[in-house]
């Protein structure tokens, strides 16, 4: 993330670009909310006549896209410009049909986030797991999704580099 893009680089932007952006919009995924520190993200998944499956429930691709990028964005978010990160894998289990909206809330603790800052301050790649719930209206759990970022913080920014100059 450049310096520029790091300073534009808020909750109300990030919420405003994705839910106009083609791939979240076409599914009908909505970011509901986004906490002024990145901590916390709601998103919704309607139910709609264009994403349902053969079965006439979410289609699963569409489950698997509503958690997509959002650990990802909530990380650059916080950690900003001296680090990468990225999505690096992720599995999703299915556990019962969606037969109408879905919900995902993410969330970053700080602990989460102090165990970050401790992995990557000398330059090490740290790859954090996260699990998310999607859930149907009532609250019954529809996916259990796992995703694994990679974060690295850049070399500029590194300790190593930092306690030399």
């Amino acid at each position: 993330m450049s310096s520029f893009f790091s300073k534009a680089y808020t909750p109300r932007l990030v919420r405003i670009a994705l839910n106009s952006w083609p791939p979240f919009w076409g599914s009908g995924i909505k970011i509901v909310s986004i906490s002024d520190d990145f901590r916390q993200v709601r998103v919704k998944l309607k139910l709609r006549w264009w994403n349902k499956n053969a079965n006439r429930t979410q289609y699963g691709g569409s489950i698997f896209s509503l958690t997509d990028p959002i650990y990802a964005l909530m990380l650059m978010g916080i950690l900003g410009e001296q680090y990468y990160v990225w999505d690096k894998e992720a599995s999703i289990n299915f556990i019962q049909p969606g037969t109408g909206d879905l919900y995902a809330d993410f969330e970053l603790s700080s602990a989460e986030l102090e165990h970050i800052y401790r992995e990557t301050a000398s330059g090490e790649k740290h790859l954090p797991d996260f699990i998310v719930h999607v859930k149907d209206e009532k609250g019954n759990i529809v996916a259990e999704v796992e995703r694994k970022l990679y974060v690295r913080k850049k070399p500029k920014y590194r300790e190593s580099v930092a306690s030399q100059v």
